[in-house]
């Protein structure tokens, strides 16, 4: 995405019903929070959406969905390439691109086995871009199967292909972060932090925004901190945005997706916590520390003099 577009890009969530079908009503309901709440752009068919719990054909519906309900109204990426060949994978990123995205994402713990060389990871990019020929690229260092982290020159190398313009980062480390961002300086290329604790000094550093599954229980709080990383009026509320979002890291990772759901529905969002992926339960103890995540929610919002 275009470093204009800076902010926020919720990995979303794929509603489903008590029987275990994609909810898409309340997916609508819920495509429409992350616009009213600000998003720069959407992430569909992520990890987060139970992607590797969903079949093709209920991937690209899904993709579908959220690229007609935003209507144009912010850009939509999503991720294309799963088990098979590679050309099994490119046949893959055409469909989702033909369903409306921006750019197809491509997770990079799938594109090589864990013990294959960069060298190996390189040339299979190379082939995956010639094999898709014209249609935008991203990289998710998504933790399944296995988290492959870019290097910085390997990330210069695919960006400086013209194809490259969107990068998921999970690497845990501003240092890494700082490096990738200077690798591709000048590029018509975005990356998105995932990581919460550094997030300010991503921001800072030139991200181009936040993709990050806090996103999920406060959408309008990150792109709060999207939009005032460095207003210098509001250096002790950033510090205390990034500071709520880290104290609370145990809570909102505990049986996610289940736990955001259950957020979601604490805010009044018409939503069920049925999820296919198997993460655990929603017992009691979880139940109490979300409800009191909201609580405090709603108390640095009044901090903020936010509206309630």
């Amino acid at each position: 995405m275009e470093k204009s577009r800076k902010g926020f890009i919720p990995v979303m969530l794929t509603p489903f019903q008590s029987d275990g079908q994609v909810d898409y009503p309340a997916l609508t309901r819920l495509t429409e929070l992350y616009l009213k709440a600000g998003a720069a752009g959407l992430f569909a068919n992520c990890l987060s959406s139970e992607m590797f719990e969903l079949s093709a054909d209920e991937r690209l519906q899904t993709i579908r969905h959220v690229v007609d309900v935003v209507d144009g109204a912010v850009p939509v990426v999503a991720t294309g390439t799963f088990a098979g060949t590679l050309t099994e994978q490119a046949d893959f990123v055409k469909k989702v691109y033909g369903a409306g995205t921006e750019a197809v994402i491509a997770i990079t713990g799938l594109l090589a086995p864990q013990q294959a060389s960069d060298e190996v990871f390189n040339e299979r990019v190379f082939q995956l871009l010639e094999q898709t020929s014209g249609i935008p690229l991203g990289f998710y260092e998504c933790p399944e199967p296995y988290k492959r982290l870019l290097s910085a020159e390997q990330l210069r190398a695919f960006v400086q292909t013209g194809r490259v313009i969107y990068h998921k980062d999970t690497c845990l480390d501003i240092e890494q972060v700082r490096q990738k961002l200077a690798a591709v300086e000048g590029h018509q290329f975005g990356l998105y932090d995932a990581y919460m604790v550094h997030a300010v000094e991503s921001l800072k550093a030139g991200a181009a925004g936040l993709s990050c599954i806090q996103g999920n229980f406060f959408p309008e709080l990150i792109v709060w901190l999207c939009n005032n990383y460095d207003n210098p009026y509001l250096t002790a509320e950033v510090a205390e945005v990034q500071r709520f979002f880290v104290r609370n890291m145990g809570v909102m990772h505990n049986v996610y997706p289940i736990v955001a759901k259950y957020s979601l529905k604490q805010r009044g969002i018409d939503i069920s916590t049925f999820t296919r992926r198997k993460v655990g339960t929603l017992s009691s103890s979880v139940r109490k520390g979300v409800e009191t995540l909201c609580l405090d929610y709603s108390n640095l919002r009044k901090d903020l003099e936010w509206a309630a």
